[in-house]
Parts: structure tokens; C-alpha cells; sequence
């Protein structure tokens, strides 16, 4: 997920920094570079000022791991100096209004916290990646026990601030650190966390959860949100290929389309975080990921393999193929309800309510049955928008005309918060293969 600067209140999931690391400076876009949540590339201010303020703000760094950590199996993963930028990222308050902001995303949340207030009413919560601390707060107005609100980034001596003038220190333990290393001396009853990115799984974020999760969480405990969907589909998009490269060929009477190459490389290079419309979309969508909250692990995280085959919808004209278009849907469902079987390549029902046919073909929930978060092109925008992936040139498309290959989600060698697309599709008797990297 590429996100650019100032975007909303998601936390840096759980993950803490050393505080003698060096701190690099760390709405719709028209082309491909984001930043995670709109901010993830932005220059940070200095987060290392002083904590006396932060009195319930408990910082876990690596000389004051306790003894204990270390009979864990397998031992947390390093601190990388990627990590450091990315929770540094986090201390700008631009990423956390643009996410609070977000009313699809924070009321989804709020209601989630009230459908399964049973289950949090006098329990455990552990919000991973709290960042300004709103839903630790919104579980404690539900009657939480005591929510541990953990995050890396330097945002939660902010959190603790805002827990404080809220008079919820008696129930809102911040904890400052990576979730692999900062101390529980309980079992927890409910986990909660915003950890989706980008095209999902952009960030990696996930990975905090699924070890709060196995560190922590009682059997039978909660999951917020239960599990989530990553879709992919083709789709025509005239304006966006006319706006970026088409403007060249005449240019105040110029011909300049010499700058046709690189306006292509530069624009549809790397993947695009913009919005579209259901109008955009060729064909019914294909799931080219279920994820189980309650079972999903690590290791199945870090490269995701899908074969597809679509058939366009687009009646009685030839219509421009100008590549996939990638969403999700989060749902927040207890563990009772939650589906267990990740097999997609038999997939008929997805866990957030959409039903597909064999050809991947879907309906709209039905909102009594789940409560669903959705990025899709039909529902209403949120700050994920959608992720595109354009081709540098378009094909064109008849109604029925199949289009089918493969996609590969991995996590980048070099940084593991990267995703590496890899991306073969044939049409019309013609294959192509396309790489990209969300960085």
C-alpha cells in the first residue's frame, strides 16, 4: 500500500524503535507513489523528545527486555532500520487525521466494538497499533476490563496525553514498544487492530497481529476485525491513460510524442493507490486471498500465488483493458462464525459476506448477516481507495472475451514492509508479464 503524507489514525502496529537510531526524515492521486496511509514517506519531526509527561506510557527497548522474552521460540524478528523509519513515519498526526477522518473505517470499527460489546464487556482488549488510541478508548467506553494500547511509534505518548484528559488511565495502559517485545503478565480476551494497508497486505502489518495473537490471546478469545478479502479484477480506465499519457501527442500543437516511453514508465511503473468506479470494472471480481485472523500465519503471508480466469462483461463494443484493479473487505465476526478453510481455488462463499459463483461472480452482503468494511469500487471511498496496476499499453477487449493468468503477492527481500507483484495475463492470443514493486 503505498500510502503518501497525512493520512489517518492508525497506529505503527506494535513495533517499537530504538531511541539511538538515526531518524531520516521519513485525497486521489494521479499516479502511483504513496506513502502507507498517505504519510509513510513524509519527513517526520524528532520523536524522541522527553516521556516525563507519559507517566503511563511504558517504553520496552532492548536492554530492558525481560529475561523471559528470550525462552520464547521462535525469538521475535530484529528491529530493522526500515522498521524505525516506518514506525517513525507514524509520529506525524497527518496519517492519524487522515484515518480518523475516515468515517467508513472509524464507525465500522465503533460498531464492531458495540455488536460484540458482550464479549469486551469486563475483558482484556489489546489494540495493536493504537496509534492516538480511539479505539482503545471506544473499547473501554464499552465497558473494557483494561485495553493494553501498544504502539512503536513515538504517536503513543500522544495516545497516553489523549487517555488522560479522557480520565481512562485506570483502564488504558499505554505500552510503547514493538508487539514482539513489549510484556503482558496476562492473558487477553480480545484483540483489535487496524492493520490493513494498501492492496491489503502492503506494510505487513499483519504479522503483529497474528504474533499479539499467538503470544497472547485466550482460546475462544475475540479477533476485531475476524478476517478479511483481498479481490482482484480487469478494468477500463480511458480518462486516467488520456490524462497521463495520450496528452503528449499534442502538446499546443506540439508533437511530442517522443515523451511517450517515459511518461508510460513514470506513470504506470509502479502501482497506483486512486479511486474508481464500479464502471471501471470489466468483469465480476476474483479472491485472490482469504485471510482467517483466528488461523492465518506468518509464514502464508509471505508470498501468495492465484491463477485466474475473467471473462468481460462490457456488451457489444470493444472496450480499452487497462489493467487490475485490487480492493478488500474486512469483516468483524467472532470466532464461532468465522470460516476456517483459506482454500480459495474452491472458494464459494467468502468470510465478509460476498457470495461467488464459480466464476468468481459476486453479490452485495446482506448487511444483517455481517458487519463488513469494504474498499470495493461500488461502496462508498475510503482512504485505501484502490490499488491499481495499469499496463504501459491498454488492450483492447470484446464482450465475453476471456482473460486469464496469474499473480504473485511477496514480500520484498529487501524490506519485508515492500510487496513485489508479479503478474502474467494473456488475452486475444497475446501473454504478457508485468512487474512491480509497492515501496
Amino acid at each position: 500500500m503505498y500510502r503518501q503524507p497525512a493520512m489517518g489514525d492508525y497506529g505503527s502496529n506494535g513495533y517499537h524503535h530504538h531511541t539511538n537510531h538515526q531518524h531520516s526524515g521519513g485525497g486521489q492521486v494521479a499516479a502511483g507513489h504513496r506513502g502507507r496511509r498517505g504519510s509513510r514517506g513524509r519527513q517526520r519531526r524528532d520523536g524522541s523528545g522527553s516521556n516525563s509527561s507519559a507517566s503511563r506510557v511504558y517504553n520496552y527497548y532492548g536492554a530492558q527486555q525481560q529475561e523471559k522474552e528470550e525462552e520464547r521460540a521462535p525469538p521475535p524478528p530484529p528491529c530493522t532500520d526500515f522498521d524505525v523509519a516506518y514506525f517513525h513515519s507514524y509520529a506525524h498526526v497527518g496519517i492519524h487525521e487522515e484515518m480518523i477522518k475516515d468515517r467508513a473505517r472509524t464507525e465500522t470499527y465503533r460498531n464492531a466494538i458495540l455488536q460484540h460489546q458482550s464479549h469486551i464487556a469486563g475483558k482484556v482488549v489489546v489494540d495493536v497499533g493504537c496509534g492516538t488510541g480511539i479505539l482503545s478508548i471506544f473499547c473501554a467506553q464499552a465497558g473494557a476490563k483494561r485495553v493494553y494500547a501498544v504502539d512503536a511509534s513515538d504517536i503513543a505518548i500522544q495516545a497516553n496525553e489523549v487517555i488522560k484528559a479522557n480520565n481512562l488511565s485506570d483502564t488504558v495502559i499505554v505500552l510503547h514498544g514493538r508487539v514482539e517485545d513489549v510484556e503482558i503478565d496476562e492473558e487477553v480476551d480480545v484483540i483489535i487492530s487496524e492493520w490493513m494497508g494498501y492492496m491489503l497486505l502492503y506494510e505487513s502489518m499483519l504479522g503483529s497481529v497474528i504474533r499479539a495473537r499467538d503470544r497472547w490471546l485466550k482460546p475462544g478469545g475475540l479477533i476485531l476485525p475476524s478476517n478479511a478479502t483481498l479481490y482482484m479484477a480487469p478494468v477500463t480506465h480511458p480518462d486516467r491513460y488520456s490524462d497521463s499519457i495520450d496528452f503528449w501527442r499534442n502538446v499546443y500543437g506540439i508533437d511530442m510524442s517522443a515523451m511517450l516511453p517515459l511518461a508510460k514508465q513514470c506513470a504506470f511503473e509502479e502501482p497506483s493507490v486512486e479511486t474508481i468506479s464500479g464502471e471501471n470494472v470489466l468483469t465480476w471480481p476474483h479472491v485472490v486471498k482469504n485471510v482467517d485472523c483466528y488461523t492465518v500465519s506468518v509464514h502464508e503471508l509471505e508470498s501468495i500465488t492465484t491463477s485466474f480466469r475473467f471473462q468481460s462483461m462490457m456488451r457489444g463494443k470493444l472496450s480499452p483493458f487497462h489493467g487490475f484493479a485490487f480492493w478488500f473487505d474486512v469483516e468483524f465476526n467472532g470466532p464461532d462464525l468465522n470460516p476456517s478453510n483459506n482454500d480459495t481455488s474452491s472458494f464459494n462463499a467468502s468470510s465478509n459476506g460476498y457470495v461467488t459463483d464459480p466464476n468468481q461472480r459476486k453479490k452485495r452482503p446482506n448487511p444483517n448477516e455481517a458487519l463488513v468494511l469494504s474498499t470495493a469500487p461500488e461502496d462508498p471511498p475510503t482512504h485505501w481507495q484502490q490499488t491499481l496496476i495499469y499496463f504501459y499499453d491498454p488492450i483492447d477487449v470484446e464482450q465475453d472475451q476471456v482473460i486469464e493468468g496469474s499473480v504473485t503477492l511477496s514480500q520484498s527481500k529487501e524490506n519485508a514492509r515492500f510487496m513485489n507483484i508479479h503478474l502474467e495475463y494473456a488475452s486475444g492470443g497475446r501473454s504478457f508479464v508485468k512487474e512491480s514493486v509497492m515501496r
